[in-house]
């Protein structure tokens, strides 16, 4: 009787997806895309054939699964949050801590979801909601950008589009170091770039 799986009270159908999804999401971080079905089953406390009552297949739950938690909400209340009186390298700095941070805890599962896209095995609603939140993210960092804008070279719009093209190349690319590069020193690079002034040199001396 103790080595019996444990059952969980019968749900709703809503709430039965949404207690699959739960179970799923930790796994995809562990597994990534070797993620079974056995697992998820176990995970969420049902029999495996109850995922199919719920889902067409295991892609669906796992595409379900990825988009729920690559919601960007959490970061994007986090960027609302920072204090606009702040000075820009301040703003900028807490703002490149907060999404260097989503996006390392997030690797696998961005991984996860660039496989199915390049698979094909996600419609198009997937990659619609996909890029709604990359635009989402990129509006509420111009946000925190705009209020100095007349400092900046270029437009708030391509600034953070380059601060944000960063954070993804140094979290997935193949010579990324997340623990290199972010937060105020992102920030010190995009503003001040890699020479050192004269007056850096004076400073020093």
């Amino acid at each position: 009787m103790e080595n019996r799986r444990r059952r969980v009270p019968a749900l709703a159908p809503e709430e039965r997806r949404q207690a699959l999804i739960a179970a799923t999401i930790p796994l995809l971080h562990e597994h990534g895309l070797d993620v079974s079905t056995r697992q998820i089953a176990a995970a969420a406390g049902v029999a495996e054939g109850t995922i199919f009552g719920v889902f067409e297949s295991k892609n669906s739950l796992v595409v379900c699964s990825v988009i729920q938690a690559l919601d960007p909400q959490v970061t994007l209340d986090g960027l609302a949050a920072i204090d606009r009186s702040l000075p820009l390298r301040d703003r900028m700095s807490a703002a490149a801590e907060l999404i260097h941070a989503r996006m390392a805890e997030n690797a696998q599962l961005m991984t996860a979801a660039r496989k199915l896209i390049l698979a094909g095995q996600s419609d198009p609603e997937t990659g619609g909601r996909m890029a709604s939140s990359r635009e989402r993210l990129r509006d509420a960092l111009i946000a925190v950008i705009e209020p100095d804008a007349a400092l900046l070279r270029r437009p708030p719009h391509a600034v953070a589009q380059t601060l944000l093209l960063f954070c993804g190349a140094n979290t997935y690319g193949p010579f990324g170091d997340p623990d290199n590069f972010r937060g105020a020193e992102l920030v010190s690079l995009l503003l001040d770039g890699f020479l050192i002034k004269e007056e850096d040199k004076r400073g020093a001396q």
